[in-house]
């Protein structure tokens, strides 16, 4: 990146100070200029990039990128552009030569199923012998390497840099998950999507968008921004499907389970073992549970499919795709007859518990006994809380409310919100510390129960006062299992 090309870029409103001897790496963290580096601006939505400019001066940045007017008397060369949150995409992009372009990138949006869908594809073009990379909620596959990841969408810089590395390694595919955050923000301007998806919009990040038709119109900006060569695959039987579409340039493929669409689907049998759907004319089976890993499944075979792959070929792949981890995982040890069913699940909305808690209640055995674990995260939208309750109260036999990411709340207030949706709280058992509400209600479970732990998912931790302590569900549940298998002296559930 030459200093004309950088001008050039940023069409900017005015340019001063030096031509700088080198240009380093682009950078939107003052803490993290090294010298040489382009430091570029950004009015946060919990801090301004701007006060920090002197901090990234004093670090060695050679170049200041700036929305606001900024003079200094130092040796740096200071760009205005006109907005620096939309610029930061497609600089990242060339600053690191552009990878985007030379990968086959899909996208996946909706409130639940990003993660499952997002796997399934990336899972099915393993098997179908593509070289994938995968970015989303659980973890980050890049090449032959897996990390955890902090954001559903990490900012642009770390999106450019991460797919980078990607087609150094090789890869030919990106699957990502796209958070409507990311969209409103405009961490994925400067990416062309081939594919876009859009899962399900249901009742989740309110804290954040304030309302649902601010949420929806976040997610629409995906398929707005579609190229006409790309694809968008949408979910005909959500409400917000034909808003999602309604100005998308794209080819839309729509797919329902219920009435006549482009791919017409159908669920012939839903079990504990699995399922088996038909897609158009291709029958798949799965080892996934539930309507809603139906839908999931439809949509990753049609992605699929959108890429060139032929139905027999997909039909293959997926169906020797596990999916994600933490969605409806059974815990180790809980298949033995003298056991709790115990299932981990990421279910954090009023939609997914939905969804996970019907299919259990539905496939459970006559006489089986549905115990529903949960709570509710803090600092998020609280008009959730009761709506979860209700929710739960409708599908368990038992109830057991805890804490989830507590986060700077005071767990017990949030489980007060939670308890005021039940009508029959006195029935409902309350154990803030979730490791204790997990390790009772194994302890106590007849062998006929099905334990529906929900929340948390695939997370290894949880966070407390700005803090994250390791936390696992499922481990927590395995260990209680070992626990009660020396002593399976069990009362009711």
């Amino acid at each position: 990146m030459n200093l004309k090309k950088l001008i050039a870029l940023c069409k900017p409103i005015e340019v001063s100070g030096p031509e700088p001897d080198t240009i380093g790496m682009l950078c939107n963290d003052s803490r993290k200029v090294t010298p040489g580096d382009v430091f570029i601006a950004i009015e946060g939505f919990q801090a301004d990039g701007h006060t920090f400019i002197d901090d990234a001066i004093d670090n060695g940045a050679s170049i200041v990128i700036s929305e606001k007017p900024f003079h200094t008397d130092k040796e740096v060369c200071v760009i205005q552009a006109e907005d620096t949150r939309a610029l930061i995409g497609p600089l990242a992009q060339e600053f690191y030569d552009n990878p985007a372009q030379r990968l086959t990138i899909v996208g996946i949006t909706g409130t639940n199923g990003k993660t499952t869908v997002a796997n399934l594809v990336y899972q099915s073009l393993q098997n179908l012998g593509a070289n994938p990379s995968l970015l989303g909620t659980v973890a980050k596959h890049i090449g032959n390497q897996k990390m955890d990841s902090t954001l559903t969408t990490s900012d642009p810089i770390e999106l450019a840099a991460d797919m980078a590395q990607m087609v150094e390694a090789g890869s030919t595919h990106l699957v990502m998950e796209v958070s409507s955050h990311a969209l409103d923000q405009l961490r994925v301007r400067g990416i062309d999507f081939q594919i876009a998806a859009f899962t399900n919009l249901s009742h989740d990040h309110l804290d954040y968008h304030e309302d649902l038709t601010s949420y929806a119109e976040a997610k629409k900006i995906l398929f707005d921004n579609l190229d006409p060569d790309a694809t968008a695959v949408i979910n005909g039987d959500d409400d917000k499907a034909r808003f999602m579409v309604m100005d998308c340039p794209a080819k839309v493929i729509d797919f329902s389970f219920k009435k006549a669409l482009n791919v017409d689907c159908q669920v012939l049998e839903n079990t504990m073992d699995g399922l088996i759907i038909r897609i158009d004319k291709t029958m798949v089976e799965s080892p996934l549970v539930g309507i809603f890993n139906a839908y999931n499944l439809a949509q990753a075979f049609i992605i699929c499919t959108v890429m060139g792959y032929s139905n027999q070929e997909v039909k293959e792949a997926l169906e020797n795709a596990p999916g994600a981890a933490g969605r409806l995982e059974r815990v180790a040890g809980s298949e033995a007859e003298y056991n709790p069913v115990i299932l981990v699940d990421y279910a954090h909305t009023p939609d997914a518990l939905e969804n996970v808690a019907s299919t259990l209640a539905a496939v459970k055995a006559e006489q089986q006994q549905l115990h529903i674990v949960f709570g509710c995260g803090g600092n998020r939208d609280k008009t959730k809380r009761p709506t979860m309750a209700q929710i739960a109260e409708q599908y368990g036999d038992n109830i057991t409310v805890t804490s989830d990411n507590p986060r700077d709340e005071d767990p017990d207030a949030i489980i007060d919100d939670i308890m005021k949706g039940f009508e029959n709280p006195q029935k409902v058992k309350r154990i803030t510390d979730r490791k204790k509400a997990i390790e009772y209600v194994i302890k106590h479970a007849a062998p006929n129960t099905m334990i529906l732990i929900a929340g948390k998912g695939h997370e290894t931790y949880q966070e407390i006062r700005g803090e994250r302590f390791d936390f696992d569900d499922r481990l927590i549940a395995r260990n209680a299992l070992g626990n009660r298998n020396v002593n399976p002296k069990n009362e009711d559930s």
